[in-house]
C-alpha cells in the first residue's frame, strides 16, 4: 500500500467516523493511529503515542487556554453579561432594532473577557432574548442577531482558536491578538448595520422602545466598570510589557473572579460550575489536540503536507486566488467540523504552502499573522451557517419557541457581511496588520 493511498484512507476514515457522530478527537485519532501503524510498526506507534502526549501536554504556552476559559466562566457566572446588555440597551434600545443592536454590542464586549463563541452566545441569549421577546421583537431577527453576535467571542481577543493558531505556527500570541482587534470591531459594527438595515426594511420585526432618561443611561454605563477595568488590566498589561499573554490570562481570571464577587453574583455554586466547566472544555480541547497530533504525524510520514506545499507552489495562478480557495475550503469544512478541529487538522498541512507564496509584498511574520486572522474570520462562518451552525443550536436551545429554520433564514444577511468583510481583509492586509505595526513599532 503506497503512502498516498494510506493518507487518503485516513482522511476517508476520519470523515466516515464524523458522519456516524464519533467525537471529533476520536475521529482524528483512530485513523491516524492505524495509518501510523501501517506505515511503521507497533513499537514506533507506542513511542509516538508516548512522546507526542508528553510533548503536547507539557507546553507552557497552552496553559493560556484553560486560564482564558476560566476567565470566561467567571464572567458568565458572575453576571457581567447582564450589566453589559443593560448598558447597551440604555443607549441604543430606543432605536428601531436597538435591542438586537444592544445584544451585538454586549456580545462584543463580553467576548473581550471570554474568548469562547459558544459561551458568549449562551450567556448573552439568556439575558437578551427574554427582553427582545417581551418588547415584541420577531424571533427570526432576535435569534439571528444573538447567534451572529456570539461569533464575536472568538473574533475579539482573547480568542482560544487564535491561541491555538499561534502555537501551531509559532507566532506571537500578543501580535495575533492585536491583529484581530480591528477586524473584530469591524465585524461588530457590520452586524449592527445589518440589524439596522433589516429593521428599516421590515419595521414590524423590531418595534422601537421609549428612550430612557439620561440619568438612567449613565447609571447603566457606570455598572460596567468591572468589565472595562478587566480589559484595561489584561490587555494594557500585555501590550505594556508588564506580563506575557499567559500571565495576563491568569491575572484576568483572578480579576474576573474578584469582579464577580464584588457584584455579589458569583456564589459557591457558580465557582464550582466555573471550575467544572473549565475542566470539561479544557479536556475536550486537549483531546482534540492529541487526536490532531496523531493524524498529522501520520500524514507527515506519507509526505502529503510536503506534496501539497509543492503542488500549491507550482500552480500557475495568482497567489491571492490560492488563498481564497483555501478560505473556501474552510467554509466547506465548517459544515462538518468545529473551528478548533479544522485548525488543528489543516494548519500543519496548509500553513507551509501559504508561506511559500508571494503575497502582496508581505514579510514572513506579516504573512503568518494576516493569514491567521483570515482563517479566524472564515472558521467563524461555520458557527452560524447550516447545516451545523453551533451558535444557532445554542441560541435555539434557549429560545425554544423559535424554529431553527427561522434562525437560519435570519443569519443569511449576517453571513453576507461576513463574506464582504473577509474579502476586504484579503485585499487590504493593513486592516489587520495596522494595529500590530502601531503597538509593536520599534
Amino acid at each position: 500500500m503506497t503512502a498516498t493511498v494510506v493518507g487518503l484512507a485516513m482522511f476517508g476514515g476520519m470523515l466516515l467516523l464524523m458522519v456516524v457522530r464519533v467525537p471529533i478527537a476520536a475521529a482524528m485519532f483512530i485513523p491516524g493511529a492505524l495509518g501510523y501503524w501501517v506505515m511503521t510498526n507497533d513499537t514506533a506507534l507506542l513511542n509516538q503515542l508516548k512522546g507526542s502526549s508528553v510533548a503536547r501536554l507539557t507546553v507552557y504556552d497552552l496553559s493560556v487556554i484553560p486560564l482564558f476559559l476560566l476567565m470566561g466562566q467567571f464572567a458568565t457566572q458572575g453576571g457581567l453579561s447582564r450589566a453589559l446588555f443593560q448598558a447597551a440597551a440604555a443607549f441604543v434600545g430606543h432605536i428601531r432594532g436597538g435591542l438586537a443592536m444592544a445584544s451585538v454590542l454586549a456580545a462584543g464586549a463580553f467576548g473581550a473577557v471570554c474568548g469562547s463563541s459558544v459561551a458568549t452566545s449562551a450567556t448573552i441569549t439568556q439575558v437578551a432574548y427574554p427582553e427582545m421577546k417581551a418588547h415584541g421583537y420577531h424571533g427570526r431577527l432576535s435569534t439571528a442577531a444573538l447567534a451572529a453576535g456570539g461569533t464575536l467571542g472568538i473574533l475579539i481577543p482573547p480568542s482560544v482558536p487564535l491561541v491555538v493558531y499561534a502555537i501551531l505556527t509559532e507566532q506571537n500570541i500578543a501580535k495575533l491578538f492585536a491583529a484581530a482587534m480591528v477586524p473584530g470591531i469591524l465585524a461588530m459594527l457590520g452586524y449592527i448595520m445589518v440589524v439596522g438595515f433589516i429593521a428599516r426594511r421590515k419595521p414590524e420585526l423590531a418595534p422601537p422602545l421609549e428612550p430612557l432618561p439620561w440619568a438612567a443611561r449613565w447609571r447603566a454605563l457606570l455598572a460596567i466598570w468591572p468589565i472595562v477595568a478587566i480589559f484595561v488590566i489584561v490587555f494594557g498589561g500585555i501590550y505594556g510589557g508588564v506580563f506575557s499573554p499567559t500571565e495576563g490570562a491568569a491575572v484576568g481570571a483572578v480579576a474576573t473572579f474578584v469582579a464577580g464577587l464584588s457584584q455579589r453574583e458569583l456564589g459557591w455554586s457558580g465557582i464550582k460550575t466555573s471550575f467544572l466547566g473549565t475542566a470539561e472544555t479544557s479536556a475536550m480541547v486537549f483531546m482534540i489536540f492529541l487526536g490532531a497530533d496523531m493524524i498529522n504525524a501520520s500524514l507527515a510520514l506519507t509526505q502529503m503536507p510536503a506534496a501539497v506545499a509543492g503542488w500549491v507552489g507550482s500552480l500557475q495562478v495568482a497567489p491571492l486566488f490560492i488563498v481564497g480557495a483555501v478560505l473556501l475550503l474552510y467554509v466547506l469544512l465548517g459544515a462538518v467540523m468545529d473551528e478548533l478541529s479544522m485548525m488543528l487538522l489543516t494548519i500543519p498541512v496548509i500553513f507551509p504552502a501559504i508561506m511559500q507564496l508571494p503575497l502582496l509584498g508581505l514579510g514572513p511574520e506579516q504573512k503568518a499573522i494576516w493569514f491567521g486572522i483570515l482563517v479566524l474570520m472564515t472558521v467563524s462562518f461555520g458557527l452560524i451557517a447550516p447545516p451545523v451552525g453551533l451558535n444557532v443550536y445554542v441560541v435555539n436551545g434557549i429560545a425554544k419557541d423559535v424554529p431553527m429554520n427561522e434562525t437560519y433564514k435570519g443569519v443569511l444577511p449576517f453571513l453576507a457581511w461576513d463574506v464582504a468583510r473577509t474579502v476586504l481583509l484579503l485585499m487590504f492586509p493593513v486592516i489587520s496588520l495596522g494595529m500590530v505595526e502601531l503597538l509593536f513599532r520599534r
